[in-house]
């Protein structure tokens, strides 16, 4: 499928998912929104995709956030259904069962940061530099910032970076756990294509219900999740890729996944 706000790229079993808006600072508008859902949704559906790298067209920006000019013109109804639309598409990205990983190369400002956290980990360029600016506009982040950011720096990382909207450079963002990795700006892709192939030689069901034991049972009281984990744990032992893993273990040979 073709769009005109991002490009997708099929690599074998890795899919590159580009946000191309380079000019505006591959700002998050509406239109780009709908066709990154759609992509998500596509990719996740083909069994042939077993990672998917999420970048930012050009080197100056991963988003550098909403749209302004739309944002001006919204009100607090509209407001609110607004961010309930991102946090939808943002939830499918972080629950679509396969690894998204973004490789920001830039900027990631207000939604632009608030789509790497949802995203399952990120791998940052050394240019980077990440931000929820919204306080400067007189509003809060509005697609998960508040709540995932704060889960994954910790309480006072996390208010200190909303409340001041200052940004963050990339060894920062490392420092304080925002991002898992930084590399330079010519390795960005390599490295996460790397990650996204290392993952993808893994049994796919396996890989499927890992993201969602860490998903499902991150919130959840520690002896639920145990339980969560357990029977995710038991439904991997019923299927064929874990009879093959087992024998190709035993074998001393590689595994052929089924994905079954």
């Amino acid at each position: 499928m073709s769009y005109e706000n991002i490009l997708v790229e099929v690599r074998d079993v890795v899919a590159v998912v580009t946000l191309n808006r380079p000019k505006v600072l591959n700002a998050l508008n509406a239109a780009t929104l709908t066709e990154l859902g759609t992509a998500i949704e596509e990719l996740a559906a083909n069994a042939a995709i077993r990672a998917i790298l999420l970048t930012g067209a050009g080197e100056k920006a991963f988003a550098a956030g909403a749209d302004i000019h739309e944002l001006a013109k919204v009100s607090a109804i509209d407001g609110q259904a607004l961010a309930a639309r991102g946090q939808h598409l943002f939830d499918r990205i972080e629950t679509c069962g396969k690894p998204v990983i973004a490789c920001i190369n830039g900027f990631a400002l207000g939604g632009g940061c608030e789509l790497a956290l949802a995203c399952t980990f990120r791998i940052a360029s050394e240019t980077a530099k990440f931000g929820q600016p919204e306080v400067k506009l007189g509003l809060i982040p509005g697609y998960g910032g508040s709540q995932r950011l704060s889960r994954l720096v910790g309480k006072g990382a996390a208010l200190k970076m909303i409340l001041t909207g200052e940004m963050v450079p990339a060894l920062e963002a490392l420092r304080i756990g925002l991002v898992e990795e930084v590399v330079t700006l010519d390795q960005l892709l390599a490295r996460g294509e790397q990650i996204a192939r290392t993952i993808a030689a893994q049994a796919p069901l396996a890989v499927s219900k890992s993201l969602e034991a860490v998903h499902a049972g991150y919130d959840l009281p520690l002896r639920q999740a145990l339980d969560l984990e357990a029977g995710l744990f038991g439904l991997c032992c019923a299927t064929e890729d874990k009879a093959e893993g087992t024998k190709a273990f035993l074998e001393k040979r590689a595994a052929q996944w089924k994905g079954r």
